[in-house]
């Protein structure tokens, strides 16, 4: 049976105390809020134009139609059935969401072992750092006749993806001849941006060269999985529509207004009560499963470039209907919670060590799994672990963990899922998209820019002569420069 649920008890102070636990009449002082921001979120999610413009359009990626599916599907199964390995270039969303779906989706040591794959090719991630050492080994024994890439950018202008694109291009020029370009699929804006533009160039050549597929607009990179990760399902083998169907169940049951029905809603309220007044500011996503380990590092980036914004948010409302958020520079907030990401039962000989013990300001998430595809039973009688699954014993080490947790009144809640499908896997990504979205509501700040990420690339490309770059950005660089004493450098 497929299935999510989320058991929220030990949030509560009935069961950690009310110290470090959500009260009844925690909820009730903000009864109003919870109403108007179901109202607020339900208003932009009905108005197209709202949706698009302020970045909420991946609340309708669950609904795509069936052709569209279908043309992913049949350009995936091309691709698998033509290359021996597939590089995806991207990074953020773009290379997190990707991840986080193969370890769940595809079988354990997916690149490793042939019989595993069942001839699908070997998928790899570039483009999402700029340590040389990975994707120089990685080109150094790859047969590029034998290798697709898929570049997955927006702009096509983001420092570590578009260096990885220009590196991996030249190798595939060198070695699979003037058609190369028929090895490059580009996933980018459907209009504008430097990698369409070479698109449209690379095509006026060769129309077989460089295909593409559009990032939608209004779907920001940590909310895009349902968007630009279709393809990589698709090769992988995966069903695109049992993805979505999870995902799209899961909307049905978030859409819902009262937050005792929406889990989703529910999520996010308790966090976000825990955060104002229990001083709970780290939330640690702890998956007790070893292919879920990937999607806690994705949720990592959804928390974090969506809720750790410095100031709150000014609605500015126009008579039709259409909202611009503004951010307000007089209400300086430095809100959102600080997400951190392990595993059971691994990081319970480290982290665990201070989630107990440390300071009492964490929220922690499990992930629990009811069955998993594979078992392994421990041989013998002599031992108490004799005649024991390895997921009977996983199970029971998540249920010890959260009653250590309980016992030293630690806030903590479960997610679990009935098995690790694609189905189930849309409908996780689904749940914490929109505890995310709703979580924002209630900050009152915008969940869908990331205006912080912006300034470590604007020194970048100032320090690279990059054309266009503001007068004020430059003098701002200028006139604050690094400063290292050598007194303080050991």
């Amino acid at each position: 049976m497929q299935g999510i649920k989320f058991d929220f008890n030990n949030m509560f102070s009935a069961n950690v105390g009310t110290l470090h636990g959500v009260e009844d009449k925690d909820i009730a002082e903000i009864s109003a809020g919870l109403q108007n921001a179901d109202a607020h979120l339900k208003k932009i999610l009905a108005n197209p134009r709202n949706r698009i413009k302020l970045g909420l359009e991946w609340a309708n990626l669950p609904y795509q139609d069936a052709k569209t599916i279908k043309e992913i599907q049949k350009l995936g199964n091309e691709i698998a059935k033509k290359f021996d390995n597939v590089i995806f270039l991207g990074i953020g969303g773009s290379y997190l969401g990707l991840k986080a779906a193969q370890d769940a989706l595809a079988p354990a040591y997916f690149n490793e072992f042939k019989e595993v794959r069942k001839d699908k090719p070997r998928v790899y991630f570039e483009g999402n750092n700029l340590d040389p050492d990975t994707l120089s080994v990685l080109l150094k024994n790859l047969k590029p006749r034998k290798t697709c890439v898929v570049v997955i950018s927006k702009s096509g202008e983001t420092t570590e993806t578009k260096a990885a694109l220009i590196v991996v291009e030249n190798w595939l020029k060198k070695s699979a001849g003037k058609k190369y370009g028929r090895q490059i699929i580009a996933i980018t804006d459907p209009e504008s941006g430097a990698l369409r533009k070479k698109i449209k160039l690379e095509q006026a050549n060769d129309p077989l060269s460089f295909r593409s597929l559009p990032l939608l607009k209004g779907v920001g990179g940590r909310y895009s999985e349902f968007n630009m990760g279709l393809l990589h399902l698709a090769i992988l083998g995966i069903a695109i529509k049992d993805v979505l169907s999870g995902a799209k169940d899961m909307a049905v049951k978030c859409s819902r207004a009262h937050y005792a029905e929406n889990p989703a809603y529910m999520y996010a309220l308790l966090h976000y009560l825990l955060y104002r007044k229990k001083n709970k500011p780290i939330a640690v996503i702890m998956p007790f499963s070893e292919t879920l380990k990937s999607c806690a590092d994705w949720y990592v980036q959804l928390l974090a470039e969506s809720l750790g914004k410095k100031y709150s948010r000014k609605i500015k409302a126009g008579a039709d209907g259409s909202e611009e958020w503004l951010s307000d520079k007089a209400a300086i907030t430095n809100t959102g919670r600080t997400p951190v990401s392990c595993r059971g039962t691994t990081d319970l000989h480290s982290v665990q060590q201070n989630n107990i013990e440390g300071e009492n300001n964490k929220v922690v998430t499990f992930i629990r799994i009811e069955k998993f595809s594979r078992e392994i039973k421990i041989p013998g009688t002599a031992d108490i672990l004799s005649g024991k699954s390895f997921a009977e014993l996983l199970k029971l080490a998540q249920e010890a963990t959260e009653w250590a947790l309980v016992r030293s009144a630690r806030p903590n809640c479960t997610v679990t899922l009935s098995q690790v499908s694609p189905y189930n896997w849309g409908a996780l990504l689904f749940f914490f998209e929109m505890a995310t979205a709703f979580e924002g509501e209630l900050l009152n700040i915008n969940a869908f820019d990331q205006p912080g990420v912006e300034g470590y690339k604007n020194y970048m490309y100032y320090k690279l002569g990059k054309p266009g770059i503001s007068q004020d950005i430059a003098n701002e660089i200028k006139n604050h420069p690094l400063v290292k004493n050598t007194k303080y450098i050991l």
